[in-house]
């Protein structure tokens, strides 16, 4: 989930940065390949606003600044997430329903998301990870456990072996 943390309204320019960022970490970290899903209210145009246009537009420089990665959006969580709902939502999506990046619009909607997923689904949440400094550097939530202070721990060393 990104960016959960930091950016309270990312322009399009920064919430393509953050895509790009985060499919580059979720690489690195994870040793799988990235499916990023640019999340949004609408899915594909369903609904025209300043929000999705800011949604579609971070699509579109994502794309251009790494072409290797799927990146695709506009999505609804749903679409991004479940195979039947991405079928008729974005059919020809290459991210919809097997995506497993998520990047919010804003920290709003990301935090209260990873909250979410963290304390209804009994998820492990690590994090936040801070992105795009010269040196590995994370944060942790006041409500954190012993747990997630060593899974960041983790997260951090293997980011400090990249580098």
């Amino acid at each position: 989930f990104a960016d959960c943390a930091v950016c309270i309204q990312p322009s399009a320019e920064e919430l393509s940065e953050i895509a790009v960022a985060t499919a580059k970490s979720y690489e690195r970290v994870i040793g799988s390949t990235p499916r990023v899903a640019m999340l949004s209210h609408s899915s594909y145009g369903s609904v025209k606003d300043a929000d999705t246009e800011k949604v579609t537009s971070a699509l579109a420089m994502a794309k251009e600044k790494a072409p290797e990665y799927a990146i695709d959006g506009e999505l609804q969580a749903d679409a991004a997430l479940v195979p039947s709902v991405a079928a008729s939502k974005a059919p020809d999506s290459p991210v919809a329903g097997k995506a497993n990046v998520l990047v919010f619009p804003d920290l709003d909607a990301a935090n209260i998301g990873y909250k979410l997923v963290q304390r209804l689904a009994k998820a492990e949440a690590y994090g936040p990870i801070l992105q795009g400094l010269g040196a590995p550097m994370n944060d942790l939530s006041r409500g954190c456990s012993a747990d997630d202070v060593v899974g960041v721990v983790a997260i951090t060393a293997v980011q400090a072996q990249e580098q």
